[in-house]
């Protein structure tokens, strides 16, 4: 299902909210989280999405349960203290109500944490507009991940 007001790139993040709105688009991106990861409820441990020009994306299953599954999704940077994560994602996938609950997110691409007033409505808008569109990017670079692929070594810095 695609919501063509979640699509356009202007004032996304400036756009007032309602609930019904900000469950759309936790559903988007539930359905943006599984074209990336079709066989999600079947995984577990840690996968790389390595596509070639295109910086590794990671995907790390902490909790699976028959109805959620928490994920860790993000990208390792070399820095000079070792790998950096960014951005970096926790996230709670409920699979019966086909939503996705933003746990945690750290990056440093655009000023959502800034005026955080938890828990806001704003700012979870702002925080789930920021998932899609770095889903999204990642479904555009062709990535994927699959249950029988399982990356044995961790990044963490």
């Amino acid at each position: 299902m695609h919501y063509p007001w979640i699509s356009r790139a202007d004032r996304l993040l400036d756009y007032l909210p309602t609930v019904g709105k900000l469950l759309d688009l936790c559903e988007e991106n539930y359905h943006l989280l599984l074209a990336l990861a079709p066989q999600l409820q079947d995984m577990r441990g840690l996968h790389a999405s390595c596509r070639p020009g295109h910086m590794d994306l990671f995907l790390e299953i902490q909790e699976q349960t028959p109805y959620t599954t928490v994920v860790h999704l993000t990208y390792y940077f070399a820095h000079e203290e070792g790998q950096r994560a960014d951005p970096d994602a926790l996230l709670r996938v409920y699979h019966d109500a086909r939503q996705i609950d933003v746990v945690n997110l750290r990056q440093k691409a655009l000023p959502i944490a800034a005026s955080y007033q938890h828990p806001s409505l704003l700012n979870k808008w702002r925080i789930n507009v920021f998932l899609s569109k770095w889903l999204s990017f990642c479904s555009t670079q062709k990535h994927q991940f699959f249950a029988n692929e399982v990356f044995l070594t961790k990044m963490h810095g």
